[in-house]
């Protein structure tokens, strides 16, 4: 199995840019495909980010394409999201998921999931 801790989160002004982390325990780390999703409050939770276990596919929601970039780091089994020209409604609790199998914007299929770090864009 796989622990999953996030940080990076804070309060930013809009256009500003912010690199959340998430450090995962294990040897297994860069067998996962991992993948980024945040939830606002009253909000469901909704899909970010995904990337594969090699770091050779990325998948991004069309609302942050363009803007956010995931990448991996599998020698510090770590991964990252680079947030670029924050909006407020990118205001939310930042959570990093890990899948045995395949990278997905579809949140039931992942197996492991960190606390989540807030991130906060004011205007």
């Amino acid at each position: 199995q796989v622990q999953l801790v996030e940080s990076g989160g804070g309060l930013v002004q809009a256009g500003d840019s912010l690199r959340l982390s998430c450090a995962a325990s294990g040897r297994t780390f860069s067998s996962y495909a991992m993948g980024w999703f945040r939830q606002a409050p009253g909000k469901e939770r909704e899909f970010v980010a995904a990337i594969s276990w090699s770091g050779g596919k990325t998948l991004y929601a069309d609302s942050v394409k363009g803007r956010f970039v995931i990448s991996r780091d599998n020698a510090k089994n770590t991964v990252y999201l680079l947030l670029n020209r924050l909006k407020p409604e990118d205001t939310a609790v930042y959570y990093c998921a890990a899948d045995e199998d395949t990278y997905s914007d579809y949140a039931p299929i992942y197996d492991y999931w960190g606390q989540g770090t807030q991130v906060t864009v004011s205007s």
